[in-house]
């Protein structure tokens, strides 16, 4: 069972193994450019995972409708950008967001479902808005596909490894359990050196 979760944890690093730069859409298109683009910063990579390992640690309804207030509220934030819209802190609440969700996974906090999709859709806007600041010679709607479609796989990670600590990985429940405490501090972690290396 350890055995399979470290395949687990080596196919989400695989899936991230393209993080280290933009996609041209000139040379790739627009649909690549925009699914590059959630993987190339750490933080939006760290957040999406995080939001996927939270939604199954809550359990039930919240597996579909956590991760889906992330992308539908993104795809807001995303359109906000495209209309010229002024969002105030977009990087500072970004940052915020590795924090939060870090802790909140590393305190195995369980808020309802409601509460818990609203908390995610908050940072989801900032984290849109982000990716249409970003949109460069891409065509918009290519693009934003291609970064919704990316988010989402990036969420189903995080679900998968949070099912599969859920189940106790061959190594127990408890035992995974202070696992994915620990992995949602090593979040919160890289959230606060991101935000003081950008300082």
């Amino acid at each position: 069972m350890l055995k399979r979760f470290g395949v687990s944890a080596a196919l989400i690093l695989a899936a991230t193994a393209p993080a280290f730069a933009h996609l041209d859409p000139n040379d790739h298109g627009s649909f690549m450019s925009g699914f590059s683009h959630p993987l190339f910063g750490l933080d939006h990579i760290v957040v999406m995972v995080a939001v996927g390992l939270w939604a199954a640690t809550i359990g039930g309804r919240a597996l579909w409708v956590v991760p889906g207030a992330f992308v539908g509220t993104m795809a807001l934030g995303y359109l906000l950008a495209l209309a010229g819209v002024s969002l105030p802190f977009v990087e500072p609440a970004i940052l915020a967001s590795v924090v939060a969700l870090g802790l909140l996974i590393a305190a195995a906090v369980r808020l309802p479902v409601a509460l818990g999709a609203t908390l995610v859709a908050v940072f989801a806007l900032f984290h849109g808005f982000a990716h249409g600041g970003e949109l460069g010679a891409a065509t918009a709607l290519p693009y934003g596909i291609g970064f919704a479609l990316a988010t989402a796989l990036l969420h189903a990670a995080g679900i998968g490894l949070g099912l599969l600590l859920g189940s106790g990985v061959g190594i127990g429940k408890s035992a995974a359990e202070v696992l994915s405490r620990v992995l949602g501090g090593i979040a919160a972690a890289i959230g606060l050196v991101l935000a003081f290396g950008a300082g």
